[in-house]
Order: structure tokens, then sequence, then C-alpha cells
């Protein structure tokens, strides 16, 4: 067998095992701020969970420091603001308030607002049919911010978690104007670090009052280390071998891992109404993902 076929081999195998794996960490994400938001608290948990993951991505960033400029130390700034501080600190909030599963589900809207932003903004072209699925999706969120099996808090968690997805989305086309001169690793690397001296004095106003768990130690850990630094680094590796299109199908299973981390490890069993949401918003996602295609 020759080289090019060893390696198309071993890419047929590898690649939807590291889907897999991208989706069941980021679905864990919820999982752990779940646990670590209430001892925390949601400011105090993202601001551990961007150091760690500044930290991880050094590197990255480190090797690019002489692309960087001070106009673009700006741009990194704002797009960590919007795709770091601001969406990490409202799902820690919701997760802190309402099932893991709630915040995993709105999450799945970024794709949707991320088309929206564009047209909004931008006047970039969408179809009927990615627009009625952006309608579908938004269906999906009324109807996930109704349930009330889960809690009285639910709606609050669901709009968080709306918003910053919408955030996501606004982050995800300032990136692909702003930040496409440095590499991928090292813009991630750059935002965290923007994020993480911004949310800083933040943080330090909103220090827990009491001692922090170990168990919620290891989840901030976790957070940082393993669903930014490492998550990161693995998208951009896929990116690499089979393109952005279906590196970010990844992003199908994040729902579906994170009800059903918090259902296995917390007891948190999903209602009625959040497999119907989940399913519109999901369902609405997939359709508009295949018409961008």
């Amino acid at each position: 067998m020759t080289a090019p076929s060893v390696a198309k081999t071993e890419a047929g195998w590898i690649t939807p095992v590291e889907l897999t794996a991208l989706g069941a960490i980021w679905g864990g994400s919820f999982l752990f701020m779940r646990i670590a938001a209430p001892d925390f608290g949601p400011v105090g948990l993202v601001e551990v969970r961007i150091v760690l993951g500044a930290l991880s991505l050094m590197p990255f960033l480190w090797r690019a420091r002489q692309a960087i400029t001070g106009a673009l130390w700006l741009r990194l700034a704002i797009v960590g603001v919007m795709n770091s501080a601001i969406p990490f600190t409202l799902f820690a909030w919701g997760a802190e308030r309402a099932p893991a599963g709630i915040g995993a589900i709105a999450n799945s809207m970024t794709p949707l607002f991320t088309a929206l932003v564009a047209f909004a903004v931008w006047r970039e072209a969408i179809s009927m049919t990615r627009a009625i699925a952006l309608i579908v999706g938004l269906i999906g969120v009324v109807i996930l911010a109704s349930d009330r099996v889960s809690g009285s808090n639910v709606m609050l968690a669901a709009i968080a978690g709306t918003v910053a997805s919408l955030c996501y989305g606004v982050a995800a086309n300032l990136t692909k104007r702003w930040l496409s001169t440095i590499p991928p690793a090292a813009a991630v690397a750059g935002t965290q670090t923007c994020a993480a001296i911004l949310l800083a004095p933040l943080a330090f106003v909103n220090l827990p009052t009491a001692p922090v768990p170990l168990r919620s130690w290891l989840c901030a850990a976790a957070l940082g280390i393993l669903c930014t630094g490492i998550a990161y680094a693995l998208l951009f590796r896929l990116i690499a071998r089979v393109g952005a299109a279906r590196a970010i199908t990844c992003t199908y299973l994040i729902p579906l891992f994170g009800v059903g981390w918090a259902w296995l490890f917390l007891n948190e069993v999903p209602s009625a109404t959040m497999a119907i949401a989940g399913v519109l918003i999901l369902g609405s996602v997939i359709v508009s993902q295949r018409e961008a295609r």
C-alpha cells in the first residue's frame, strides 16, 4: 500500500473519532460549568477557564508575535470579549440556575446566528431555506424557554444561552474579517489572553466567599485545559485535514453529549420539552449547514 493510501485510510477512521471526541469535550463543558459555577460564581469560573485556556495556547501566540500589531491587538480584544468573556459568563450563569442540557441545546443556535449576523451587518446573501431554518431554530428556543418541568429558572438560562450564541455568531464574523492574517491557533490564544485581562477586574470583585472544593477546581481546570486548549488544537487539526465545513459538524454532537453527560453524572433527566426543542434547533442547524455547503 502506498503512503497516500495509508494516509487516506487513517483519515477515514480517525476523522470520525476526532469529531466525536470534540463533540464530547465541548458537550462536557456544560457539565463542568454546572458543577463548578455555584462554587466559583460565573465570573470567577470563567476567569479561571480563560486564563488556563490562554496559557495552554500561548506557544501559538508566541510564534506569531511579530505579526501582531497594535491595531490587531485591539481587534483581538474585541473578539475576545464577544467570543469568550461574555458568552462564557452567560453560559456559566445559566448553568448555575438550570440543567446543563439547557445551555448545550441553546448553544446549537450559533451557526444560525452566524448566518444571520452576516446577512444583517455585512449583507451576505441568505437563502430562503436558511431563513426558514433560522425561524424554526428560534421557535425551538421559545419552546426550550417554556420548559417548566426542569425548573423555574429555565427561561432565564435559555435566554442567556441564546444571547451567548448570538455573541458567538458576531465573533465568528469578526474573526473571519479581522484575524485572517495570523494563524487560527494564535488568534484564539490572543483573544483568550485579551479576554482574561479585561475580565480580571470583574473577577476580582466577585471572588468566592467560601473555599472552593477540589471537584470544582478540577472542573475549572478541565474547562480551561481540555475544553479550550486541547479542544481548539484538535479542531485546527481537523480543519487542516478535512476542511472547516466538515470539521464544524462536531457542533451537531454538542447538545447530545451535553444532555447525555448531565443525565449520566448529575441525574438531570431531559424533559420532553427539551427533546422537542433540541430536535427543532439541531434539525434547523443541519439543514442550514447543508444549504450553505
